[in-house]
């Protein structure tokens, strides 16, 4: 498959593979902290299988909305523990935050995992009250444009998505037909297309902000400049950032990518 090696990202990372023992300690840490002072709601069911749950973490006092982060791994692998610490970003400004995770590839399809996580904001936005903020990293930035479009949330939770950003999202399906991944997908071209955020009009009236690492693979950089492009929505380029460290923006309240998140 000729595409492997541009759809790779830990293969052209130095120490790539430190980082998520590094994440999932950062996680159960911050966890662990906000269960002891009574913030955090746990394993919080939005379906019949066990990976459809949510982790919901909440700030001191009443939460100005709600901040859902949808993780990556090309729908393949990780879950909502290894994420809970980019929480922190949006607690300390005082949201609420909302990690789901969700069936994975070959299990299920990908337009059934867009319907998974439309339907965990769904019912974590009957749990928060005020405007939702969305965003996902590489499959979970795919899953997060895709909420944008409409017919995707119910009517009354569309109403209040105002701020989406997709970080280092996979925007156009279709090159990853041409990767061995694709034998676990299971796309065809019908369902690439489908799929992908760039053939796709968002809904009027959310704010998009497209992010990516400036170190990341060139089809990284291509996919998010795709989106930004046929979306009509600022690109943000994190310079120095690769793949694997552009998220940690998330955990920090004072970074541009979390004024774009939550201004």
């Amino acid at each position: 498959m000729d595409l492997d090696d541009a759809y790779a990202n830990a293969a052209h990372i130095p120490r790539a593979e430190t980082y998520p023992p590094a994440w999932a300690a950062a996680a159960a840490g911050l966890r662990e902290a906000l269960t002891a002072q009574g913030r955090a709601d746990l394993d919080l069911s939005y379906g019949p299988t066990t990976r459809q749950a949510v982790d919901l973490f909440h700030p001191e006092g009443p939460a100005k909305g709600l901040c859902i982060f949808v993780h990556g791994g090309y729908w393949l692998r990780f879950d909502k523990s290894w994420w809970s610490h980019l929480a922190a970003g949006p607690l300390a400004r005082g949201w609420a935050v909302a990690i789901p995770s969700y069936d994975l590839c070959p299990d299920l399809r990908i337009a059934g995992i867009t319907g998974q996580i439309a339907r965990a904001v769904a019912a974590m936005a009957r749990r928060v009250e005020g405007p939702l903020a969305l965003t996902g990293h590489s499959a979970g930035g795919h899953l997060v444009a895709r909420m944008c479009v409409p017919g995707i949330l119910p009517g009354a939770v569309a109403a209040r998505l105002a701020r989406v950003v997709p970080i280092s999202p996979v925007a156009d399906l279709r090159p990853l037909l041409r990767t061995g991944m694709n034998d676990s997908l299971r796309l065809d071209a019908a369902a690439a297309a489908a799929e992908s955020p760039v053939l796709m009009t968002p809904m009027p009236g959310v704010q998009v902000r497209v992010w990516v690492g400036g170190e990341e693979r060139p089809a990284f950089l291509d996919q998010a400049r795709w989106l930004a492009g046929a979306w009509d929505c600022p690109l943000r380029i994190a310079e120095g950032r690769h793949h694997f460290d552009v998220i940690d923006s998330l955990a920090d309240p004072a970074t541009a990518m979390m004024a774009d998140l939550i201004g």
